[in-house]
Parts: structure tokens; C-alpha cells; sequence
């Protein structure tokens, strides 16, 4: 074996050593689950069930809480979701019912009042 060959061996096994903890790493990460979160959590209403679990199947429903928009947003979003993160597309009665629930339970935040910056866009 020559010295440059050792040395490109050498160089190989460095780079295997340095990404195979995280490959290892990302292989045994433990997904996403909503143990801590159930359906009756959530404020009673029709929608209340498929809403959750439509969600849940990616992220917490914290997170959808925490938005508050409006029904074009929220529609929005979902189309978002489904074009950017793979989310299973609702559509037609589904996606009405769970509209109608985020709409009802979560719907758009005044603005928050406070400082403006006089020089921002209006």
C-alpha cells in the first residue's frame, strides 16, 4: 500500500468516525408521540377528535394552540403542511369540520398592543 493510498484509508475512516455517532444517533432518536395529550384536553365541540388527531400525527397540539388564526389562515396552513411536510391532505366534510373547530376554539389573536415601531410597513 502506498502513502497516499494509507493516507486516503486513514482520511476515510476519520470522516466514518466522525458522522457514524450521529447517524446512530438519528436511528435510535425516539419519533414523536402524544402521550401526554388526549382529546378531552381540548374544548368540547364538533371537530374536537378529528382535529387532534390530524395534528397530533406531526406535532404536539400545544403547538396549534398557541397560534390562534383566522379561517383563511388556518386553511392556509393546512395546505401548507400538506404540500411542505407531507401531511395527508384533507379535503371536502374533513377539512370543513376541522376548520370549523380551529375557527371556533382557536380563532384569530387581537394584535398586541404596546410599542410600535413608527418606521414598520403598514
Amino acid at each position: 500500500m502506498t502513502s497516499s493510498s494509507l493516507g486516503g484509508s486513514l482520511a476515510a475512516l476519520f470522516v466514518v468516525g466522525l458522522f457514524a455517532p450521529l447517524a446512530a444517533a438519528q436511528s435510535t432518536a425516539p419519533g414523536f408521540t402524544a402521550s401526554d395529550e388526549r382529546p378531552e384536553d381540548l374544548p368540547e365541540g364538533v371537530g374536537r377528535e378529528e382535529t387532534f388527531y390530524a395534528c397530533v400525527a406531526c406535532h404536539n397540539f400545544k403547538l396549534v394552540a398557541a397560534q390562534g388564526m383566522s379561517r383563511a389562515k388556518w386553511d392556509e396552513t393546512l395546505s401548507w403542511m400538506t404540500t411542505r411536510h407531507n401531511m395527508p391532505e384533507l379535503s371536502g366534510k374533513d377539512r370543513a369540520t376541522v376548520l370549523d373547530y380551529l375557527e371556533k376554539n382557536y380563532p384569530a389573536r387581537p394584535a398586541a398592543s404596546g410599542w410600535k415601531n413608527p418606521f414598520a410597513p403598514r
